[in-house]
């Protein structure tokens, strides 16, 4: 007994100084999403102050086809009758299709910029789908965001929004459940499963999160 309360006091230590070093790099990150979004929000101004209809030599909307590529995604792996079976979506969005269609839910209901919409001219904006799409694929993949545009159709600034408004709706969703510190009854719980998987004296194992 006395060892495990070693233990635990131990795995206590060490996770007060992991959560104090996260908390130092989510105030750095958080510092650079509000740059990311004030840099997206004053390029959008200045291209709209620039937007003074076709002049000569200056280069062409690009015809994304985002509803063709919303359509596609939604017949690859969001229908009953998908492409792509509950394993390749498992594979490649890190997630099981019901928790992505929850973590999509609860994000819509959050924050509105994730429904489809009508813009100004009265024409459909992206599903949510495909804004979170790109957004687990950043986030699952390190990829950039020119690269999700090939694969959702998003601008470059749509995507970066979109990564900043997921992160900050998982933070504040999910931080009491999923994102808080463990009990000593987590712990004691943590314990025993990796023991019996042979790693006494663990927490945080890859190979014990499964």
């Amino acid at each position: 007994m006395e060892e495990f309360m070693r233990c635990l006091e131990r795995q206590e230590r060490e996770t007060n100084e992991r959560n104090r070093r996260a908390n130092e790099i989510n105030m750095l990150q958080r510092e650079v999403d509000e740059q990311v979004v004030i840099t997206v929000a004053l390029q959008d101004g200045e291209n709209q102050g620039r937007r003074r209809g076709s002049q000569v030599g200056r280069r062409q909307n690009v015809d994304r086809h985002r509803h063709s590529r919303g359509k596609n995604i939604l017949e690859d792996y969001f229908i009953q009758t998908s492409l792509y079976s509950d394993v390749d979506f498992q594979r490649r969005f890190r997630m099981q299709p019901h928790l992505f269609n929850k973590v999509m839910h609860d994000i819509c209901n959050y924050d509105a910029y994730f429904v489809q919409m009508c813009d100004a001219a009265g024409v459909l904006g992206l599903l949510p789908e495909q804004k979170l799409t790109t957004v687990i694929q950043i986030l699952a993949y390190g990829v950039s965001a020119d690269h999700v545009d090939e694969i959702a159709r998003t601008r470059k600034s749509t995507t970066l929004e979109a990564l900043v408004r997921f992160c900050d709706a998982i933070e504040t969703l999910y931080t009491r459940d999923y994102l808080r510190r463990p009990t000593p009854r987590d712990l004691q719980r943590l314990l025993q499963k990796a023991e019996a998987r042979g790693f006494p004296g663990m927490i945080g194992s890859i190979d014990c999160m499964h």
